[in-house]
């Protein structure tokens, strides 16, 4: 039997809605919340490990959370929750009902290794918006890449809206957090080519050959990159603006980068 929880009251409750808010929390639990079917079945994927799952029933069809249950290998607590407790936990207007409970996963960059000789890595310096962060986990998805590195973070990985934005890309993409130093270091120990979105000294990024290993770094819209990657970069590369104004979207222009690297890989 699983334990039923009505009460918005409940003491594990209040803790967890203040594990959504609070990114201090989260780090000193090591814990966070995942909302969502596609969500946690990425997570499952991503060999996440799940310790509990909140449901409401009036929502969530039990076949398809018994279908889910199947996927996790080793025993999770479940925890049947009221319609108002599930409001209270979910960030999203739209309904799922299910939220579970998982363990943060160590982002170290000592953590990475590549599955071919040749990685193709995005690198994005101090994203301050979490739906930037999301945004291009899913370009980085998109593009089939082999890894994305954030440079001096401003959140922690496991904020809700970057899990949202991300559509459960974060749990399927290899990822890692360091500082830029910590970054070129690495990159620069891996013999990876780094080319900086830049407007000084810049070339056109259709000029690149992204054919050999490389990491397209990004900065954030307002400043750039700061002068850490300015002095290490192997080239900084521009994307020939035809309108008005001399910059995109973040996870627009990193798209448009990495899409080029893709298509050059696969000719």
């Amino acid at each position: 039997m699983h334990k039923l929880i009505s009460s918005t009251n409940n003491p594990l409750i209040k803790e967890l809605a203040q594990l959504k808010e609070k990114s201090r929390l989260r780090k000193k639990t090591k814990t966070f919340l995942i909302e969502g079917l596609r969500e946690i079945s990425l997570a499952v994927k991503g060999d996440y490990k799940i310790n509990t799952i909140l449901v409401d029933f009036s929502v969530v069809e039990k076949s398809l959370f018994n279908t889910l249950l199947e996927t996790i290998t080793y025993d999770i607590e479940v925890i049947e929750i009221s319609s108002e407790v599930y409001q209270k936990l979910a960030t999203r207007a739209s309904t799922e009902g299910i939220i579970a409970i998982a363990n943060f996963k160590d982002l170290s960059l000592l953590n990475i290794k590549f599955k071919n000789e040749n990685p193709l890595i995005l690198v994005a310096e101090a994203p301050e918006k979490p739906g930037n962060i999301g945004a291009l986990l899913r370009t980085a998805d998109a593009a089939g890449i082999d890894a994305v590195f954030i440079a001096n973070p401003k959140t922690d990985m496991y904020n809700p809206n970057i899990i949202r934005s991300s559509v459960g890309c974060l749990f399927t993409t290899k990822i890692a957090t360091g500082t830029s130093l910590e970054i070129i270091d690495f990159l620069k120990e891996n013999n990876i080519n780094m080319y900086g979105a830049a407007l000084t000294a810049s070339v056109a990024y259709e000029t690149i050959n992204f054919k050999e290993p490389s990491a397209i770094i990004v900065g954030t819209e307002a400043t750039g990159l700061t002068d850490d990657w300015l002095k290490n970069t192997t080239k900084n590369i521009i994307i020939p603006m035809r309108g008005a104004i001399d910059s995109m979207n973040v996870s627009v222009s990193a798209a448009v980068i990495l899409f080029e690297a893709v298509r050059q890989r696969l000719t």
